[in-house]
């Protein structure tokens, strides 16, 4: 070893992190390449912009430009840059010290981590930079001559500990990284990265938007050697003008981030600038996935950062109710290395996520005028997740009611939105109604709908599981309230009427009594109804009582909950209820008339879609009462 080479020890938390890297297993390990390639691109692009600055610099900026070089035999991999290039003090400060904000707080993470994915998903959450070589490299080598001096650098290290600095001639404009890769025959021969081929599937995935050309060698022709050829696309469709890009272009686009066969429903375009940039192209597929419902399934967009690409499912930039929506994210400041604290990532990343939302709500509702059959595909796909917002999106629960769509009893073949229900309500009609079931047609058939029916007042039909669940959460829309029909007090009735009803109580007061009684272990009170028009009797829950569905639901999922009693109302027109009230008024057989009012309370249970809790009882009766009719 001459005089001129001098031997340096890491930085402390420097040793700990390359120790970490080397010795763990990680599942991933291409991200080095996309590591050392972001690295060259911002050397490129710190001259490009030193040279705008510095009229006196000399540097050649007319082919700027990335080249990876494959020694297969010797088992090395080149990357290399014509960029800014470095000075011995910054070899020494940036590859030698990496203690600063982020560096702690990712060695704790790491340390913490107990398994590979999770392992993994913190290297590509905070970046490792430069030392990520050494997951798949035994020595690297680094020559850099910074732009406008004479005198290069030649720093070297096998990542244990140590690392050796020298003066170097000859060298070219710009930063070498030689890598001495790993034996192909290590733990991860299976990720060999002395095949031409494996680059060229990593520079495409992490690398293929950013802006300076990234070449190889080709393949020899004849007797000509090989030439450099660029193998990464340096088009960014969210960085063209609106007008540059054609439509065949997004759907190409969207095909190849999403595998869907179908070209998306809507394209949306965000740029952001000032303090903070982005860009975003975003896709509203035509067709949900097969897995939009499944608890294994991916959700987010891709993030890259100054078109590096960061990660595939960026979950932090969507929510889950907008799982389905497909795209990228460009930011320019975002930072997911070791300079920044990760709180810094956090309050960036809401802010663009934030912003996407709005805009993804705000295109479906542009979509619900001006294309109102696009919409009710959309829908009709998306619908079910979408509603899922109204429980924990509180900040855009409003710009959520107003794309949602519900069947009413207004056009059974046309659903309709709250805005277009409250333009129809009613003159003093203070509620938006709904009535919540397994089916349509259940809902249809449903002794609630009776008076509601017949005195032309619109219902919503709702069916799908979410809808149990939003009904109860959200306050209203538009000032007005919503009130399911099978839940508390529906008063419908004219004054004429309502003197009518009471009226009607007094002589049923003894009936309602003595039914309260007899069936008081399934049922909290018994009650006249002015719901109902044509059935003797339906049964409804209080105001805040859980609906049978969500009861159901709840216990399929484990749950325990007390018994809950409902209330069985009572048709006072109907010629059952008169008959029960005219023969309990005369005092005939109480054994027979409990069992009348036992079927009563069966088939108002039945008529909604609920299930008796002895079948077998019931039918007995039901046949000894046919029986005496015969």
């Amino acid at each position: 070893m001459t005089a001129s080479v001098e031997t340096h020890e890491f930085q402390s938390e420097a040793r700990q992190l390359l120790q970490l890297m080397i010795h763990s297993i990680y599942s991933n390990k291409d991200i080095f390449l996309r590591e050392l390639v972001s690295n060259a691109s911002d050397a490129l692009d710190k001259l490009r912009l030193e040279t705008y600055r510095d009229k006196e610099l000399q540097a050649d900026t007319s082919d700027l430009h990335i080249e990876i070089l494959i020694d297969s035999e010797a088992r090395t991999l080149t990357v290399r840059d014509n960029g800014i290039g470095m000075s011995r003090d910054d070899v020494v400060n940036l590859l030698g010290t990496i203690a600063k904000s982020g560096t702690a707080e990712f060695l704790r993470k790491l340390k913490e981590s107990q398994d590979s994915a999770a392992s993994r998903d913190l290297i590509g959450q905070f970046g490792v930079g430069f030392y990520s070589s050494f997951m798949v490299a035994d020595k690297v080598t680094v020559l850099t001559r910074r732009a406008g001096t004479d005198e290069g650098v030649r720093w070297e290290s096998t990542g244990e500990g140590t690392y050796t600095i020298e003066p170097a001639t000859d060298v070219a404009d710009g930063t070498s990284v030689i890598l001495y890769l790993k034996p192909a025959d290590a733990e991860d021969h299976l990720f060999d990265y002395a095949a031409p081929s494996k680059i060229r599937e990593i520079v495409k995935r992490y690398s293929d938007f950013i802006t300076w050309p990234v070449r190889m060698l080709g393949e020899a022709s004849g007797d000509e050697a090989p030439a450099f050829e660029t193998v990464n696309s340096m088009k960014a469709l969210w960085a063209r003008a609106k007008d540059e890009v054609t439509d065949d272009e997004y759907h190409e686009f969207y095909k190849h981030i999403s595998h869907d066969w179908n070209n998306p429903a809507e394209t949306i375009r965000v740029q952001a600038e000032g303090t903070f940039e982005y860009q975003a192209l975003l896709f509203l597929p035509s067709q949900a996935p097969l897995d939009l419902f499944m608890r294994e399934r991916k959700r987010g967009v891709q993030l890259y950062v100054r078109r590096v690409f960061i990660m595939d499912d960026c979950d932090a930039l969507m929510p889950e109710y907008l799982r389905f929506v497909k795209g990228v994210v460009d930011a320019q400041d975002l930072s997911l290395n070791m300079s920044r604290e990760i709180l810094q990532q956090d309050r960036q990343i809401q802010l663009i996520r934030k912003r996407l939302v709005k805009r993804v709500l705000s295109t479906v509702k542009t979509m619900m005028t001006d294309n109102e059959e696009r919409y009710a595909t959309f829908w009709k796909e998306f619908g079910r997740a979408v509603k899922e917002g109204l429980l924990d999106d509180f900040d855009n629960r409003e710009a959520i009611l107003e794309i949602c769509s519900f069947d009413s009893t207004h056009e059974p073949e046309k659903p309709t939105t709250l805005r277009q229900y409250v333009e129809r309500m009613k003159d003093g009609q203070e509620h938006i109604y709904y009535l919540t079931g397994e089916s349509r047609q259940s809902i249809e058939r449903s002794p609630h709908l009776e008076a509601f029916q017949a005195k032309g007042y619109e219902v919503l039909v709702l069916t799908d599981p979410i809808d149990e669940m939003w009904v109860d959460s959200v306050n209203g829309f538009d000032g007005k309230q919503f009130q399911s029909i099978a839940k508390g007090q529906v008063d419908l009735e004219t004054e004429e009427e309502r003197k009518t009803a009471e009226e009607q109580r007094e002589g049923f007061a003894d009936l309602l009594t003595w039914m309260t009684g007899t069936l008081s272990e399934s049922v909290k009170e018994v009650r006249l109804s002015s719901r109902l028009t044509t059935s003797p009797a339906c049964i409804v829950g209080d105001e805040h009582d859980l609906t049978p569905t969500l009861e159901k639901m709840y216990r399929a999922m484990g749950q325990e909950l007390p018994p809950i009693k409902r209330i069985l109302e009572l048709n006072p027109t109907h010629p059952l209820v008169t008959g029960l009230r005219t023969a309990q008024s005369e005092r005939k057989d109480d054994a027979d008339l409990a069992e009348s009012v036992e079927l009563l309370y069966g088939m108002a249970l039945l008529a909604e879609g609920g299930e008796l809790t002895d079948p077998a009882r019931f039918n007995t009766l039901l046949a000894t009462r046919l029986e005496k009719t015969l």
